[in-house]
């Protein structure tokens, strides 16, 4: 089986009105069982000291809804090069934290810059990916730490799109080209 971890998922326009329109995830695993990944391209009109009260320092960082599952469950993306206690590294641009020592950074001051706080996460149960690749609903692209932290929202997807040579408003808005 040919694992997805470590790509971005770009939405095609098929999925529009979709939840997923416009977004690009990050799949953080994705085996056997299923797929779990982090949309990085939808923020919320949110503060992160609206999400952990104890964070008084000033610090802020943007917080995004990464998905339909366990909104109440925060994850942070943040660039490599700092580790905490639960600190995976996706890429060797690209982190993910999910242990509490992470907010102590934030609290003092030394939280990674570019860190993105993410409420929820997206799911697919085996094979369902797989199948909505089949279905044109996804393009797979590599991933970019550039895309993931530094470029605009709203231009996340075609970035990552981009990275395989293809231009999302050339895309058909149904498979088969219609």
């Amino acid at each position: 089986m040919q694992s997805f971890k470590n790509h971005f998922l770009v939405s095609l326009p098929a999925l529009k009105g979709n939840y997923f329109e416009d977004t690009v995830s990050l799949i953080i695993d994705h085996n056997e069982q299923g797929t779990f990944g982090l949309i990085i391209n939808k923020p919320l009109n949110q503060d992160i000291d609206e999400l952990f009260s104890e964070i008084t320092s000033g610090f802020n960082c943007p917080v995004l809804l990464g998905g339909p599952v366990e909104q109440e469950r925060v994850f942070f993306l943040h660039p490599t090069g700092t580790y905490f206690n639960s600190t995976l590294e996706i890429s060797h641009e690209i982190a993910l934290t999910t242990s509490t020592d992470i907010i102590d950074a934030m609290q003092e001051g030394s939280a990674p810059a570019g860190m993105l706080a993410i409420v929820g996460y997206a799911g697919w149960g085996a094979t369902q990916l797989e199948q909505e690749l089949v279905d044109d609903a996804w393009l797979l692209a590599p991933t970019s730490g550039r895309i993931a932290f530094n470029t605009p929202y709203e231009d996340r997807p075609k970035d990552a799109a981009s990275l395989l040579g293809i231009d999302l408003n050339l895309m058909p808005t149904q498979a088969g080209g219609d």
